[in-house]
C-alpha cells in the first residue's frame, strides 16, 4: 500500500440510499460492541436503521472455528428501511471462520475488509480450510474487491505503551475496523466519541483507549490507499419527533413500565433466565426506583407462581421466558385462566424443540400459545411486528389483561428481541389509561359475577367484605366456591371461553397496508416477518405485481373482519418461520386459498425469498 500525496486528488464520493455492513468474528471479538456503536451513530446522522445481531449458540464455542463466528449486521439508509437486509455490501471478516461462514451474504462485487492476521496457517486450518488454501484470493478472483488490513497489528501498535497484554491490545482490532468503516461511510468521529465514552466509562481507561483505535482505524482509512471513493448516506426523511434506538427487549420492558404508571398499579416480574428473553430480566432491574420489583426466580415455575401471587396481591403481574421456559409454566398458565386474574406472558420464541437453537429465532410457538394447555383454557395472544412494536403491543398486553382480568401471552422472538431500530417514542400523557377493573362495591361481593364482556370484578387481599375462595379447582358460577357438577363446569368453560372471544370489540379491524383492498394476491404474516414481507412488497411493486399486505397482530381473537380480508382475494400467502402454524389455523377457520411458505432454519426470512413466491403465485395465476 502506498502513502497518498498532497498532489493526488480528493477521493470521490458517491451518494448511496442505502447499505448494509456486517461484522463478523469470533464470539469474543466485540462485534456486537462495534455493531451497537455504528449503529448508535448511525442514528445520531438521521439515518433509519435496521439490525440484525447474530449469535452463536454456545457461550464459548471454539476459538476460530465456524460454529463459534457472532454477527452483527446493519442497514442504514436516506430512505425508509424495514429489514437489515438480504445481503451485504460490506464484510469486516476478523478471520477465516468468519469469511467462510457469511460469504455468500455479501453482495456480488461487495466489500470484504479482512484482518490479515485471522487468515494465517492455523486460522485456516481451525475453520476448515485445508492446508494450500487462499481463500482471500478466490475471492478476489471472484471480483469482490478485497481490502486486507492487519487490524490485529495497527491495535497492537495503537495501545503498545499502554502497559497492557498482547492479548488485550489485540482485543481492539473490533475498535480500528469501526474507525475505517466511520471513515468510509463519514460518520462523525464526536459522534462516536461520545458514545463510546458512554459505553466504557466506567472501566478506567478503555474509553480513551477506545477512541485511540477507532481514530487509528479513521487515520488508516484518511492515509492509505485502500479505497478509491468514500460515500454519503444522507439522513432519512422521518417524522418530527425525538427518536432514540430501540431493541425489542428493551422496547418490551419499557412498555411494561408505561403499562405499570398508566394502570396505578406496581411491575411485578418473576423471570428466570433463558436466551434470548434474559434481556427483559436484566432491563426492567435497572428500574427499582420507579417502582418495579424485579424477581429472578430459582426456576420456571416459581418464576410464574410467583407472578401470579402478585397478580393476587394487586399488581401488574409479569413473567417472561422463551419455548423452554413456557412449556414448565403451562400448569400455572391454567391455574391464572381458572382463577381468571390478570397476567401477562412474553414469550421471546427461540429455535426449538427442546433446547433447540437458543440463540436463534423461530416464530414455532404459536400452537403452544393457543393450545398448550390443558383442559380448555383459552388465552388473548398477541404479537408484535417489528421492536418497536414490542413497547406497544407489551403496553396492549396489561391493558387486556388488567381490564378483562384475564392472561395474555405475549409471542415475540429473538429476531426482534436482539434486532434495534429508530424508536419515535411517545410522551406518558399520549399513551391511553389503562382501567383496571378492579371491585368497587364493598357489599355483597360475588367474585364470579360478571359484567356484559363476562368479565368479573377483581378484589384483591385487604379490600373490606370482599373475601372469596381461590384455587386451581372449579369454581360455582357467581359464588366461586368449588362446585363439581357438570352443568356447572359446562357453563364456566363457555363463560371463560367467551371472555376471550368478546375481546375481538376492543381490538382493531385488520388493515391493508399495502396494495388494494382486494384481489389477486394478499401476503398476511404475524410477528417478525413483517419486515421481510414489506420489503418483498415495495419490490414487487416496483417490479409491476398487483399484490396486497396485511399483518396480524392479534392472533386470538382474530380481528373480526379477518374473514372479509381473505375473502377478497384469490390467494393468501402466509410466510411462516414454522412449519405452517398459522397456516393450519387459518385453514381450520376460514374458506380460504392458503398457500404457506416456510421456513424452519434459525434465520429469519430473506425479502427475496418471499419476492420470489409471490412472482411464483403471480406468473401462475
Amino acid at each position: 500500500m502506498q502513502r497518498k500525496t498532497t498532489d493526488e486528488m480528493t477521493l470521490k464520493e458517491k451518494e448511496l440510499s442505502s447499505v448494509v455492513i456486517k461484522f463478523v468474528g469470533d464470539s469474543g471479538d466485540g462485534m456486537q460492541v462495534s455493531g451497537n456503536l455504528f449503529t448508535s451513530t448511525s442514528a445520531l446522522a438521521g439515518n433509519d436503521i435496521a439490525t440484525f445481531p447474530d449469535f452463536p449458540a454456545e457461550i464459548r464455542a471454539p476459538i476460530g472455528t465456524v460454529a463459534g463466528v457472532s454477527g452483527f449486521q446493519i442497514r442504514f439508509g436516506s430512505e425508509e428501511i424495514y429489514s437489515p437486509g438480504d445481503s451485504c455490501d460490506v464484510l469486516i471478516a476478523m478471520n477465516a471462520a468468519a469469511l467462510k461462514s457469511n460469504l455468500d451474504t455479501l453482495k456480488t462485487n461487495g466489500i470484504i475488509i479482512a484482518n490479515t492476521l485471522g487468515f494465517d496457517s492455523k486460522n485456516l486450518r481451525l475453520a476448515g480450510y485445508s492446508s494450500d488454501a487462499d481463500p482471500l484470493g478466490e475471492v478476489q478472483a471472484k471480483g469482490y474487491k478485497l481490502v486486507n488490513v492487519d487490524l490485529s497489528k495497527v491495535a497492537k501498535e495503537t495501545l503498545a505503551d499502554k502497559g497492557i497484554s498482547t492479548k488485550e491490545m489485540e482485543r481492539g482490532k473490533n475498535m480500528v475496523a469501526l474507525g475505517l468503516v466511520c471513515w468510509m461511510y463519514q460518520r462523525p468521529l464526536d459522534k462516536v466519541f461520545a458514545l463510546t465514552e458512554m459505553r466504557f466509562g466506567k472501566k478506567g481507561d478503555w474509553a480513551e483507549w477506545n477512541k485511540a483505535l477507532i481514530q487509528a482505524g479513521w487515520n488508516f482509512g484518511e492515509t492509505l490507499e485502500l479505497f478509491n471513493e468514500r460515500y454519503v448516506v444522507k439522513p432519512a426523511p422521518l417524522q418530527s419527533g425525538t427518536y432514540r434506538g430501540i431493541a425489542g427487549n428493551e422496547a418490551l420492558a419499557l412498555g411494561l413500565i408505561a403499562a405499570g404508571h398508566k394502570s396505578g398499579l406496581k411491575l411485578f416480574l418473576g423471570a428466570y433466565p433463558i436466551t434470548p428473553a434474559s434481556d427483559v430480566l436484566h432491563e426492567l432491574a435497572k428500574y427499582k426506583k420507579l417502582g418495579v420489583d424485579s424477581f429472578m426466580a430459582e426456576d420456571e415455575i416459581a418464576a410464574i407462581c410467583a407472578a401470579i401471587g402478585a397478580s393476587y396481591g394487586g399488581n401488574l403481574g409479569v413473567t417472561v421466558s422463551s419455548g423452554p421456559g413456557i412449556a414448565l409454566k403451562t400448569e400455572a398458565m391454567g391455574l391464572a385462566i381458572s382463577l381468571e386474574i390478570p397476567l401477562v406472558i412474553c414469550n421471546v420464541q427461540r429455535g426449538g424443540p427442546s433446547t433447540g437453537l437458543p440463540t436463534k429465532t423461530e416464530q414455532a410457538d404459536l400452537f403452544q400459545a393457543m393450545f398448550g394447555r390443558n383442559g380448555e383454557a383459552p388465552m388473548i395472544v398477541i404479537a408484535p411486528g417489528s421492536p418497536r412494536e414490542c413497547f406497544e403491543m407489551a403496553f396492549e398486553a396489561a391493558k387486556l389483561s388488567l381490564e378483562h382480568v384475564t392472561p395474555v401471552m405475549l409471542l415475540s422472538d429473538g429476531y426482534i428481541a436482539n434486532g434495534a431500530e429508530p424508536w419515535k417514542f411517545p410522551r406518558m400523557e399520549e399513551l391511553p389509561k389503562i382501567n383496571p377493573n378492579l371491585a368497587k362495591s364493598v357489599s355483597g361481593y360475588k367474585p364470579y359475577e360478571r359484567d356484559e364482556n363476562f368479565v368479573r370484578q377483581w378484589a384483591v387481599p385487604g379490600m373490606s367484605g370482599m373475601q372469596h375462595r381461590i384455587g386451581g379447582l372449579e369454581k360455582e358460577n357467581i359464588t366461586g366456591n368449588v362446585s363439581y357438577d357438570p352443568d356447572n363446569h359446562q357453563l364456566m368453560v363457555d363463560l371463560r371461553r367467551k371472555k376471550v372471544e368478546k375481546i375481538v370489540d376492543f381490538i382493531p379491524e385488520l388493515k391493508i397496508v399495502n396494495g388494494d383492498e382486494k384481489g389477486k394476491l394478499l401476503v398476511l404474516g404475524w410477528g417478525s416477518t413483517l419486515g421481510a414481507i414489506t420489503t418483498a412488497i415495495t419490490d414487487a411493486h416496483k417490479a409491476g405485481i398487483q399484490v396486497s399486505q396485511a399483518h396480524l397482530r392479534y392472533l386470538n381473537p382474530f380481528p373480526r373482519n379477518l374473514e372479509m380480508v381473505l375473502n377478497s382475494f384469490e390467494n393468501i400467502l402466509v410466510p411462516e418461520l414454522n412449519s405452517g402454524q398459522l397456516a393450519f389455523i387459518l385453514k381450520s377457520n376460514f374458506n380460504a386459498n392458503i398457500i404457506q411458505l416456510n421456513k424452519v432454519k434459525g434465520k429469519p426470512f430473506l425479502a427475496r425469498e418471499i419476492l420470489e413466491k409471490i412472482t411464483e403465485i403471480n406468473h401462475g395465476s
